[in-house]
């Protein structure tokens, strides 16, 4: 992909601030057929869009000085979620006093650091793709002398990770929040890849997907058999839940 391809690209307000590591590989999908320029570039931006920005209200594109409660409303996912986050908090960490917290994927999540238990040490560490969000985050976090942080970088850029991963004290616990639908979007498989590579670093991941059509509030048959049976078949599951349309799949490497 040329700097021009990328330029026309990023001149999207919505795509200005993503990795440029995502932008290529969403290209790579038309980058060979047989047709014009244009037409590849626009194929990438509703690629794009679908992945990164699909659920996400304009309004968060530039920071807001709101409620917790009123960023997470504007996004569909977590608006879903908003109503028993102390609850999922509560099941996840309740063998733990204190957690390093690794968002993967994390959109607006941060701001549900209001929900973690009060009587837990926490530190949050945010790891979203739209630069956006991560300024709307690190915002909320020092204004309100959170014990977070939020960075922007690509999921696909999986050495990053690891390190980011590393560098945080344990327990790990490792979230990955309505995450596998979009990494496999852009990359078949890349999900199994990603976990693979990644649960040796952790303690515990907290993988979840949604049971029904996100705002439609219908039960839908997407099972994801695959992902299921890859984490039976290669991790120790902990719990399983779901909550508001949303299932949790809690697990860690075999002993």
């Amino acid at each position: 992909m040329n700097k021009e391809v990328f330029k026309k690209i990023k001149e999207k307000r919505e795509f200005s601030q993503l990795p440029e590591k995502d932008i290529e590989i969403a290209y790579e999908h038309f980058a060979k057929r047989q047709t014009s320029e244009e037409e590849k570039i626009s194929l990438t931006k509703e690629l794009l869009r679908k992945v990164f920005s699909a659920f996400i209200s304009k309004k968060l594109l530039s920071l807001k000085n709101k409620e917790p409660e009123w960023i997470l409303r504007k996004h569909i996912s977590t608006r879903e979620r908003l109503p028993y986050y102390s609850e999922i908090y509560k099941k996840i960490f309740a063998n733990y006093k204190k957690a390093s917290v690794i968002d993967l994927g994390a959109g607006i999540n941060g701001f549900s650091y209001k929900f973690f238990p009060k009587d837990k040490k926490i530190f949050y560490f945010g790891v979203e793709s739209v630069g956006q969000l991560v300024d709307l985050t690190n915002f909320y976090f020092k204004k309100n002398k959170i014990n977070g942080t939020a960075i922007s970088f690509s999921l696909f850029e999986i050495e990053k990770v690891k390190k980011i991963i590393k560098k945080k004290k344990r327990p790990r616990i490792i979230f990955l929040f309505k995450v596998i639908d979009s990494l496999e979007m852009v990359q078949k498989d890349y999900s199994k890849k990603l976990i693979l590579d990644i649960i040796d670093l952790a303690d515990m991941i907290i993988l979840s997907f949604a049971t029904k059509s996100l705002g439609r509030r219908k039960s839908f048959f997407a099972k994801r058999n695959w992902i299921i049976n890859f984490i039976e078949d290669n991790f120790n599951i902990l719990d399983d839940f779901e909550l508001g349309g949303e299932r949790y799949i809690v697990f860690k490497k075999h002993l």
